[in-house]
């Protein structure tokens, strides 16, 4: 969506620095092309296509979850670890506070 808004006043720009005539994009042109790419139906009403569909979407999701759960819980509990070798931070000692 950036790339669409950006386009048309980057086109005018390079534009006129090769000194060629301007385009026709102004304020209402990407006003119309921002209104455009939103929405489910185009202006004459008709309804637009469906988005394309990654075919293993949920799969490269679990695949990218799951070795970040791995990943994270095995820092946590290093840290865990550090923290208690070096009498940080240790749980019984939290305990006692509570009576």
């Amino acid at each position: 969506m950036i790339v669409s808004r950006l386009g048309c006043p980057l086109n005018a720009a390079l534009q006129q620095f090769t000194r060629q005539a301007p385009s026709r994009c102004n304020k209402t042109n990407l006003k119309f092309l921002r209104r455009q790419m939103s929405g489910i139906t185009y202006r004459s009403g008709a309804f637009k296509p469906k988005p394309d569909e990654m075919p293993f979407g949920l799969l490269a999701i679990i695949c990218a979850v799951i070795p970040g759960l791995f990943v994270g819980a095995t820092i946590s509990k290093n840290v865990a670890n550090f923290l208690e070798e070096n009498d940080l931070f240790v749980p019984s000692d939290d305990d006692d506070d509570e009576d």
